[in-house]
């Protein structure tokens, strides 16, 4: 069993913050757990982000598994992007990161 110290603990740990740390990754993932959405209503959803960095922000997260692509065969094509199994796991990791910042926070720093 792996334990907090072990090498590959850290490595899985390493990957998941590379991962994370990537802009416009988390924002995404967060904006999936409403449901399916089509990639004009994500670039809709999340402000700032470019084209070209959002399709190439959901072909990783579809290639890590996180996100699943849907085309429907219709005229014009329809492609709708889901979170998976696995991406529906990033709600805990929110929960667990903002319950943690809850406790680090300074006395009397309100939240953004």
């Amino acid at each position: 069993m792996d334990t907090p110290e072990s090498p590959s603990s850290c490595q899985v740990f390493r990957k998941t913050v590379d991962l994370l740390a990537k802009p416009w990754t988390g924002q995404i993932l967060w904006t999936l757990q409403e449901g399916p959405l089509r990639f004009n209503e994500i670039a809709t959803r999340v402000t700032g982000i470019g084209e070209k960095v959002l399709s190439a922000r959901l072909k990783e997260l579809e290639s890590q598994g996180l996100l699943a692509r849907h085309v429907f065969p219709t005229t014009p094509v329809k492609v709708e992007y889901k979170l998976t199994c696995k991406g529906c796991g990033f709600q805990q990791v929110v929960e667990a990161i903002t319950s943690w910042g809850s406790m680090i926070a300074e006395p009397g720093e309100k939240p953004d």
